[in-house]
């Protein structure tokens, strides 16, 4: 993979039920006009209940504010919550007019509508990062909520070790993701020998065995889910259990509206992370929060998968922690981790050093949010 390869979308995982209607939806230029929005009329907050009035005017000078999905309005964390701050009033208390804009899963289009201006925050996982800007595309990393990652590779349960996967056929939705790649080099599988075959997103295709296939890449909180409920047992293989770095829930800006509004971004953070706490606290919150992207999404948003996708991501957000850090804070030494992984597989120039890119992540963000690693709720 060059430099200039298609960067994964790490933070997007299309579906086969439910949102896989709406993956048509194609951003254009024009991203202030298309797709959902939730604004006024369906917050319960008060403008400006959470938040000092000079901080209050500040936030209001920053104008609109465009959140772009990951994908859809999947309840996914870096998306849920988003959603859930605005319904629930949290933006509006602190004096922020967001706009809620649902992405298509192209990773790489979203980094360059926030390099761009035409989306101001977005889901874009710590490895996109990197490679957006060892490519040219001027966005900054503000939070990750963990070091492990939500790419997979599933096998038949007749795989009980990853070697046995030396010859077989290995689907993938385009390409097999870094993490993935790293996790069966260090596994000991011989890479050359796989016989790697582009998939569609119907993870059924593994039980079936369609084409031979013995394995199948995919994202932990989706496919094996789906598999799941429809009764196929198979066996998930995490990267992160092999030692190799990830993120989840990243989230990245466009710097020039972050240099121009650094409370606003704070802010922003701010109330993503008070209902993040507020939508998992208990399965009746949960309800509700994915009630809330359900109404955005229209009837066929499957509910029961999707709460399900919410639990899994927050509940290895749990397992996996960002280590004596509070929610969202970037890790450095996991940012040097992906590094040195983009490396071994040349997907960024040697130029791209650990140093360099850690400048490409700015942690004040999350700091000035939280005191004593709690967060600062409501605002100063």
């Amino acid at each position: 993979m060059s430099p200039t390869s298609p960067m994964s979308p790490v933070q997007s995982r299309p579906m086969r039920s439910g949102l896989a209607a709406l993956a048509a939806i194609a951003l254009t230029a024009g991203v202030a006009g298309c797709g959902s929005e939730a604004g006024a009329g369906t917050s319960t907050g008060s403008e400006g209940s959470a938040i000092s009035a000079e901080r209050c005017a500040q936030n209001k000078a920053a104008g609109t504010i465009t959140y772009l999905s990951g994908y859809q309005y999947q309840s996914s964390v870096s998306i849920l919550e988003y959603i859930a701050a605005s319904r629930l009033g949290y933006f509006k208390d602190l004096c922020l007019n967001v706009v809620l804009k649902p992405g298509t899963g192209d990773t790489a289009q979203n980094t360059k509508l926030l390099a761009g201006g035409r989306a101001t925050v977005s889901p874009v996982a710590e490895q996109d990062v990197i490679q957006a800007r060892a490519n040219g595309i001027d966005i900054t990393g503000i939070s990750s909520y963990s070091n492990a990652g939500l790419e997979v590779l599933m096998t038949n349960k007749d795989i009980t070790r990853l070697t046995q996967l030396d010859g077989k056929v290995v689907g993938h939705k385009g390409y097999v993701p870094a993490t993935v790649r790293a996790m069966l080099v260090k596994a000991g599988v011989r890479w050359d020998s796989l016989k790697l075959v582009k998939q569609g997103y119907d993870p059924s295709v593994l039980p079936r065995r369609q084409g031979g296939l013995e394995a199948l890449t995919g994202f932990v909180s989706n496919e094996p889910n789906q598999l799941r409920a429809a009764g196929d047992a198979v066996t998930v293989w995490k990267p992160i259990d092999y030692g190799v770095p990830s993120s989840l829930g990243a989230m990245a800006v466009d710097p020039a509206f972050a240099k121009a509004h650094p409370h606003a971004v704070e802010d922003i953070l701010r109330a993503a992370l008070h209902a993040y706490d507020y939508c998992g606290a208990d399965d009746k919150h949960i309800a509700e929060c994915v009630g809330y992207a359900a109404q955005l999404s229209g009837p066929t948003y499957d509910k029961k998968l999707n709460t399900a996708i919410w639990k899994t991501e927050t509940q290895i957000v749990k397992d996996h922690p960002t280590a004596g850090r509070p929610l969202g804070a970037i890790d450095p030494k996991n940012v040097a981790g992906i590094v040195d992984m983009l490396h071994r597989f040349g997907i960024v120039p040697d130029s791209v050093t650990a140093g360099r890119a850690e400048g490409w992540f700015d942690t004040s963000y999350v700091k000035a949010v939280h005191a004593d690693d709690k967060l600062v709720w409501p605002a100063p």
